[in-house]
């Protein structure tokens, strides 16, 4: 996992958000080699908007800066 990122974009009106959070939390322990970002699509709207982010959460896996995947909804596996 080394030079993985995932990027989480939440905002702070969405229920589903809150409920994965812990489960990031508990994965970033976990898996120390993998840097965990998380954007309020809130405050930094252009960020939503330059991934195309239209439903919350999201989650958007780069390595070494290049997208590998885009995961909709919050579902633990």
């Amino acid at each position: 996992f080394l030079g993985l990122d995932v990027v989480h974009f939440t905002a702070s009106w969405s229920r589903t958000c809150h409920v994965i959070a812990p489960v990031l939390a508990d994965l970033a322990k976990k898996l120390p080699n993998v840097t965990y970002l998380k954007v309020d699509v809130d405050e930094l709207k252009t960020v939503a908007e330059e991934w195309n982010v239209e439903a919350m959460p999201i989650f958007i896996y780069l390595k070494e800066g290049n997208l590998i995947d885009k995961v909709v909804g919050a579902k633990k596996d």
